[in-house]
């Protein structure tokens, strides 16, 4: 006779399961009442004010190297629109001495462009790396006033609204701006 696997043959494997299930890292968080909190760190580096303001000021710094730059391509356009209107009654040697000159304007320009690009890039990157870390301090010092024991940066597969403290942290980076200019 065969014995008929009832309900007493899927205790040991619900058992098995609730053991694997236990085990598990996020059961073991939820277990011992672990606050977890998420923060969206793309936002924090668009929205906070620090970042806001580093953004304006390099926008500032590098606007006349950038207005300079426009003008000299403005020029090389209007040579480009001369020459090509007049190439065909000038001489071959005055013609040739133009296009030498364009480009030769063409050139310089390329390589300002690729000079002032670089620059800004490397500048936007420490103004970023400067801020990340008062950004990074501000979150942490949320957490711990409330309590957190594990903040989870973004970006996540999911996370519930309820846990998130990225608007909250935004709000302390903007009272942190604030204050030293209300400061006397």
């Amino acid at each position: 006779m065969s014995r008929d696997a009832g309900p007493a043959s899927t205790i040991p494997g619900m058992l098995l399961a609730i053991v694997a299930l236990l085990a598990s890292p996020a059961a073991a968080l939820a277990q011992a009442g672990t606050k977890v909190g998420y923060v969206d760190l793309k936002r924090l580096l668009d929205e906070a004010p620090q970042m806001v303001e580093s953004r304006g000021r390099l926008e500032r710094e590098f606007a006349p190297r950038d207005t300079a730059l426009k003008a000299e391509e403005a020029k090389l356009a209007t040579l480009k629109q001369k020459f090509d209107r007049d190439a065909s009654i000038m001489s071959k040697d005055d013609a040739d001495a133009r296009k030498r000159e364009i480009e030769a304007l063409d050139r310089a320009n390329k390589r300002t462009r690729e000079e002032l690009r670089n620059e800004l890039n490397t500048r936007a990157a420490a103004e970023r790396d400067r801020t990340w870390q008062q950004i990074q301090n501000v979150a942490v010092e949320y957490a711990r006033a409330q309590g957190f024991e594990l903040i989870v940066p973004g970006p996540v597969i999911y996370f519930s609204p309820a846990i998130d403290i990225t608007e909250a942290v935004l709000q302390r980076l903007k009272r942190a701006e604030a204050a030293p200019r209300s400061k006397p």
